[in-house]
């Protein structure tokens, strides 16, 4: 009998373990606790983020930074906000530095760097790690013996508590595939439709994005389902071989992929004059019509875009873009206005799970009780990380919900005792 397990070894479930076994010690006796996780390798996905830089967090982390029950999320994220994050890194060898976008990143811009130090410090804690381990099934034991059994690919344990730190359906390699739901379903809890977020959009075939590949600007994205404006964002869109990608695509994502899934009516508008109406897009072409009228309508949109694009874009809408400004037919300077400001993206599909950073959807946070991450359904089971139906945008925010979650459930799994005044007692 364990005292406490937890299934999945990626940044929630190493956290959990981490912050569980540091309360324990405080305790009058230790905890047995086993993490178990069903990939050979484990943290695969701390080490493929960020560029294999791992975007630990972001320097200000909001409750708008995510999407899900706000109200939750706002007292979830207060328990471990940013500043302890950098502590407790710092605590365990690892310094963070600040890039201009807010992002922040082990000085190292090695991945490896976070993983090493999660896994050496649940080794000096006596955290015991079962990498291939993969967990088949929970069962709840009979009330003369409170826990849970736990079915993996090596036969059975038990334990008086369980933290699911399982993660969602994205990058499934990693062991994340989707059948932690299964497990969540099978003691109760309800799962919320998922989808794939964070994730490039693929464009039809007969788009000019092939020619663009590598190429990044500013843009400004709406998302519109069912003829209403649901999300509107600007940033940086980078065009490649299949679509789109960049952190303004991959932040929009959830919007098209939700839609998809439930087969509502989805359409992704590009304004790539960000902060410009169509009425001021007519007013600067007209102005540039006066001033250089013999300036190409390449070399004159190139002011605004990228040279690269603005040509692409002529010849979409069939407009020569060697043709002179001044030279641009009434009909054609209104096809030039609308592709620049209000260009409908033909999106065939979203990338897929293999290339999505992290899921939308999940089991509700209504079912969890906020201040420690225990079920409201099951007593001694806590839920973390991305198995819940919470997904933050591109910047390490999703990081920060792991990191926040698994300091609640560890902290609340410890036992109570006289000198362990934690928040799970």
């Amino acid at each position: 009998m364990h005292d406490v397990a937890v299934i999945g070894a990626g940044a929630a479930g190493l956290a959990a373990s981490i912050f569980a076994a540091e309360a324990d010690a405080k305790g009058d006796r230790p905890q047995r606790i086993v993490l178990l996780d069903g990939a050979k390798t484990i943290g695969a996905k701390i080490l493929v983020s960020g560029g294999g830089r791992c975007n630990v967090t972001h320097e200000v982390v909001t409750p708008s930074d995510f999407f899900g029950n706000r109200h939750i999320i706002k007292n979830v994220l207060a328990a471990f906000p940013v500043e302890q994050t950098i502590k407790w890194f710092a605590s365990l060898g690892v310094e963070l530095k600040r890039e201009e976008t807010g992002k922040l990143f082990p000085v190292t811009d090695k991945a490896r760097t976070i993983l090493t130090a999660l896994v050496n410090c649940c080794h000096e804690l006596g955290v015991t790690i079962r990498p291939d381990y993969r967990v088949t099934g929970i069962d709840r034991l009979s009330d003369s013996e409170a826990g849970f059994a736990i079915h993996h690919t090596h036969g059975a344990l038990k334990a008086r508590k369980i933290i699911l730190a399982t993660g969602g359906r994205s990058i499934p390699k990693s062991g994340s595939d989707g059948f932690s739901y299964e497990l969540a379903r099978g003691l109760g809890h309800h799962v919320s439709a998922t989808v794939p977020a964070l994730v490039p959009l693929m464009l039809d075939d007969a788009m000019f994005h092939k020619a663009l590949s590598g190429l990044s600007h500013e843009v400004e994205l709406t998302t519109i389902v069912k003829g209403r404006k649901v999300d509107s964002r600007t940033g940086s869109l980078l065009w490649t071989h299949f679509g789109v990608s960049g952190p303004v695509v991959m932040d929009a994502s959830r919007f098209w992929c939700l839609a998809q899934e439930q087969e509502e009516a989805v359409a992704v508008y590009g304004n790539f004059l960000p902060g410009k109406t169509q009425e001021q897009a007519r007013q600067w072409l007209m102005d540039q019509a006066v001033g250089t009228p013999r300036r190409s309508l390449t070399k004159t949109l190139a002011q605004l875009v990228p040279e690269r694009f603005a040509e692409a874009l002529c010849f979409h809408i069939e407009c020569d873009p060697q043709k002179a400004i001044a030279q641009l037919s009434r009909k054609d300077r209104d096809r030039l206005i609308e592709a620049l400001t209000k260009f409908r993206f033909p999106v065939e599909q979203d990338r897929g799970w293999n290339y999505a950073e992290v899921t939308a959807g999940g089991v509700p946070l209504e079912e969890i009780n906020y201040r420690t991450m225990e079920s409201k359904l099951v007593p001694g089971l806590y839920l973390i990380g991305e198995i819940l139906d919470c997904d933050g945008r591109i910047g390490g925010f999703n990081f920060q919900w792991a990191w926040a979650t698994g300091f609640l459930a560890g902290r609340a799994v410890a036992p109570c005792s006289r000198s362990n005044h934690t928040q799970g007692c």
